[in-house]
């Protein structure tokens, strides 16, 4: 997208084109805020990041008339996600019953790439006169003054530029460059597994042997968990592994680790010799993280950069568009009003947000601690405990569970 112009001063300057970011330069456009939105990469087109839209974002961007334009770009609709277990199938999550009880018109999530659904959102962005994309955008350095952040300074194609504005937004990720610049201190939670993602073709008959309408499908074998993500014509799957266990995993070989996935998805054992090379693997470091202050005067962070959350129940881009909706309502009309933007009112955003926070990375270790670290143990495929099986298979504490991924709360 071109920037014929980039300019040096404007209301909010938000750094990170993620589906946050994206969402939060939109939301406050929208409201006549003057945004400059800052994009290190000069495209999308990254792979393994999260692609899945859950119902409350789908009721925000029916709100802002872009859902019929979504459901118009590559994508999978899914009522449910099912777990494989010795004992059967479970279905731990449904859309479709939350939303029969919940009265909400949007019983399902999408699944679609962020290389389509960003340029989406940023070219709806562009139409309010007040927006500003800037990509190949390197923040460097924190402009500050009488103690309150006022902007940014970034590269572009080896030329130095600042931005200046009374607020600055870090949506730039689990590894921001913004909120390390401000020293903001993180509070690491361990976790005990990674995520080893790779790509599998779909084949006609997957239909008939796995539940492909579940969108996102689990299976457990001998100390061994696979996830398999319907990307449309491929499988995104996802071996779960423990902590720093890819070394030992390269160690026995990419034979060896195909028969594993064989092991445990016969389904896609047709298909396995078309992974050749570690090189097409992607390993995602899990960890679950969270800022005790989200802000400094003049600094707010939102989503990863405030709060990384685990792959667990695939919650991560709504909680930050979350964090995005519940800022723009809250700070717009004062940058539009021209009123200063206060600590007390980037407090606010934290107070709002952190519980919810809280409770999905509570929720995630519990998921960490009675499912994914013991089904990497023995040598035997994983079966539920009798507490967690009941949970997922009576109604309504499933409804309950299915709504902490659908809204990000519990009630």
């Amino acid at each position: 997208m071109p920037t014929p112009m980039i300019p040096t001063d404007t209301d909010a300057v938000v750094v990170g084109a993620g589906p946050a970011g994206a969402l939060l330069a939109l939301l406050l456009a929208r409201q006549g805020v003057r945004v400059t939105l800052l994009e290190k990469y000069t495209d999308f087109d990254r792979a393994f990041r999260g692609n899945t839209l859950n119902p409350a974002t789908l009721r925000l961007l029916d709100h802002l008339g872009l859902l019929d334009v979504v459901r118009r770009l590559p994508h999978v609709s899914t009522t449910h996600f099912t777990a494989v277990t010795p004992e059967g199938t479970i279905r731990f999550a449904d859309f479709a019953e939350w939303a029969a009880h919940a009265d909400s018109p949007h019983g399902e999530v999408v699944m679609t790439p962020q290389r389509c659904f960003l340029p989406l959102v940023l070219d709806a962005a562009a139409q309010h006169d007040g927006f500003t994309l800037v990509t190949g955008a390197d923040v460097q350095e924190l402009i500050e003054h009488e103690g309150a952040i006022r902007g940014v300074r970034y590269e572009r194609k080896g030329v130095t530029h600042e931005v200046r504005a009374p607020l600055t937004i870090a949506c730039d990720g689990r590894h921001s460059r913004v909120r390390t610049l401000a020293g903001l201190q993180v509070e690491r939670r361990p976790a005990p597994i990674d995520v080893l993602w790779f790509h599998l073709p779909k084949r006609p008959h997957d239909a008939a042997t796995m539940d492909e309408a579940a969108g996102a499908y689990f299976r457990f074998g001998p100390g061994t968990m696979v996830a398999l993500m319907d990307a449309g014509e491929r499988w995104q799957v996802g071996l779960i592994l423990a902590k720093n266990a890819l070394l030992d995993l390269k160690v026995q070989g990419l034979d060896a680790f195909r028969a594993r996935i064989a092991a445990t998805v016969p389904d896609v054992a047709d298909r396995l010799d078309t992974l050749r090379s570690w090189d097409e693997t992607a390993l995602l470091s899990i960890e679950t993280s969270r800022l005790k202050r989200w802000h400094r005067p003049g600094l707010l962070c939102l989503g990863d950069a405030a709060h990384a959350m685990s792959p667990v129940g695939m919650v991560g881009i709504n909680l930050a568009i979350q964090d995005a909706e519940a800022t723009a309502a809250r700070l717009g009309p004062k940058l539009v009003a021209g009123h200063d933007i206060t600590d007390a009112d980037l407090a606010a955003v934290q107070r709002q947000r952190q519980g919810l926070i809280r409770l999905a990375q509570t929720v995630q270790d519990l998921v960490h601690r009675l499912v994914m670290r013991p089904a990497l143990r023995g040598p035997d495929a994983y079966r539920f405990p009798a507490p967690v099986r009941t949970l997922l298979t009576w109604s309504p504490l499933r409804r309950r569970a299915t709504q902490l991924i659908a809204e990000g709360r519990l009630w």
